[in-house]
């Protein structure tokens, strides 16, 4: 259920509350697609920085260490023990990359795992037993994520069928909520909105969809090669067709850039690999714009990466030790700047929160836009 409870112009200050737990929003989902944050992150630190809400990846977990593996032993909360709110996605962006692996018809899927090359097949049913099984908090529905660029008429056959499927979604949801053994049957369901940069057929498909009294509505198919402009613009002309009694969620995105935008526009939830890949390759996000550790000035910094940062990291660990972890290969440098720039995304949705409450997120929005510039790496 999704409480409303203020808007400073488009931006929206909201909480959602789930069976395992209130999602103050906006609010920042920090990605463990195999059920762990790369980076050798664990569920407590996530505690420790937080976190409210992990994401994981159905189409990962049901080719290892299976669903059903994942279920005997209590659910996705109890397997990694984690008793906060999880979103899992619905598996169509993974299933779609394998471009040369995968058959599209009607019923689903037919693709090869890239574990092992042995044939799956996934359709909307399929996707939402996969997550029962994993018992998440949020389960989105299985849609189909159309390569960028496609043309009209492919776009709309293949948003007729994501909306085909959505009604599949919603009824086997149903269905399973309302057998004994499900371990949640309280299982919310996101919808998806697709239609690449086409306006026209993203409202429509938002009205469409809108329609059907989910529980949350998605912007799916962004973020995959068109400019930062015309994701604005989509999200812009989109979400107000959307209900704005319910959370919004913009999938795959983004930079603390693109998420300011994008709740200026009146999105409630995000998630991105950002913030775990670009720690493991060694970069801060900072208030002061993105660091790049490898980098010789430090060497002799003995600064906290983001000062005045109340992250483990910074509260322990100087840019130069840091810098020394990653040149000796050492995981724990990987370790330490994942979970600085996790905790860096969470504090912002946090101050985000605070401004639209004190309607000043405008002025917010732009200081930590200004800030952002001065990097000089």
């Amino acid at each position: 259920m999704y409480r409303l409870i203020c808007k400073d112009g488009q931006a929206k200050r909201g909480e959602v509350t789930t069976v395992h737990g209130v999602i103050q929003t906006p609010v920042f989902m920090n990605v463990g697609t195999a059920a762990a944050i790369k980076g050798a992150v664990s569920t407590m630190d996530l505690r420790e920085i937080g976190t409210q809400v992990e994401l994981s990846n159905t189409y990962h977990l049901h080719v290892r260490p299976g669903d059903k593996v994942v279920r005997q032993l209590g659910g996705l909360h109890k397997f990694m023990n984690w008793d906060k709110p999880i979103l899992t996605d619905s598996g169509g962006f993974q299933v779609f990359s394998l471009t040369s692996l995968r058959k599209i018809k009607e019923e689903g899927v037919t693709f090869r795992s890239h574990v092992d090359g042995r044939k799956i097949f996934m359709g909307p049913e399929e996707s939402m037993q996969i997550q029962s099984n994993l018992a998440s908090t949020i389960a989105m529905a299985f849609d189909e994520c159309p390569p960028y660029p496609a043309d009209r008429s492919y776009m709309e056959n293949s948003v007729a069928r994501t909306t085909r499927w959505l009604h599949r979604c919603k009824a086997e949801m149903r269905r399973l909520n309302s057998l004994e053994d499900t371990i949640n049957r309280q299982q919310m369901l996101f919808g998806i909105n697709q239609g690449g940069t086409y306006e026209d057929i993203r409202i429509e498909h938002a009205k469409q969809i809108s329609e059907l009294e989910l529980d949350g509505y998605a912007l799916g198919g962004l973020a995959v090669g068109e400019t930062h402009e015309q994701m604005y613009e989509i999200i812009e002309k989109t979400v107000p067709y959307l209900p704005l009694a319910k959370p919004t969620y913009l999938m795959g995105v983004g930079t603390p850039e693109n998420i300011l935008e994008a709740v200026e526009r009146g999105v409630d939830f995000f998630d991105c690999v950002y913030p775990a890949r670009n720690g493991r390759h060694g970069n801060a996000y900072t208030n002061h714009g993105k660091m790049t550790l490898l980098n010789a000035k430090y060497e002799l910094d003995g600064r906290p990466l983001d000062e005045g940062c109340q992250c483990p990291t910074c509260k322990n660990y100087s840019r130069a030790y840091i810098r020394h972890l990653l040149k000796a290969k050492e995981m724990l440098g990987m370790r330490l700047l994942v979970t600085h720039n996790l905790y860096f995304y969470n504090k912002m949705m946090e101050e985000i929160r605070e401004a639209i409450e004190e309607q000043r997120f405008g002025s917010y929005k732009k200081t930590k836009l200004d800030g952002f510039k001065e990097s000089k790496d």
